[in-house]
């Protein structure tokens, strides 16, 4: 029999006054200026270093991190509707102790953030490790 894949559901609601709740928890007041492209490129962030954050611990490394995100939306070929035609994401990340294979580690991260597996334009991840 074969196994079934783990399933993660999300839900948000938005209400009239633009008031987001995610699963039922409290609710987020978002300002104006925070366009639903925002909250794409912020989720990529956060599910970026979420994903680090899984493979980070199964090493034994502890982290600090901190990233940015950038996209260009514009039409696009061949079906001539707006999207995201570049997306990059800058990633500082302080690791102790140093894992024997950071950039292992790193392409880890980003294949399995899901959020930026469901992109149809691929990311460009830039790495910056501090001390």
């Amino acid at each position: 029999m074969p196994v079934r894949p783990k399933e993660f559901r999300y839900a948000v609601e938005l209400d009239r006054g633009g008031i987001v709740s995610a699963d039922g928890t409290s609710p987020l007041d978002l300002p104006d200026e925070w366009t639903p492209e925002h909250l794409v490129l912020a989720g990529l962030v956060r599910c970026t270093i979420e994903s680090l954050r899984f493979h980070a611990e199964r090493e034994g490394i502890d982290f600090v991190a901190s990233g940015s995100a950038s996209g260009l939306v514009t039409k696009r070929e061949p079906n001539d509707r707006y999207a995201f035609v570049e997306i990059d994401v800058e990633l500082e990340v302080r690791l102790e102790p140093q894992p024997a294979d950071r950039d292992g580690l790193f392409a880890k991260a980003e294949r399995d953030c899901f959020v930026g597996a469901s992109l149809t334009t691929k990311p460009r991840y830039h790495w910056r490790v501090s001390d």
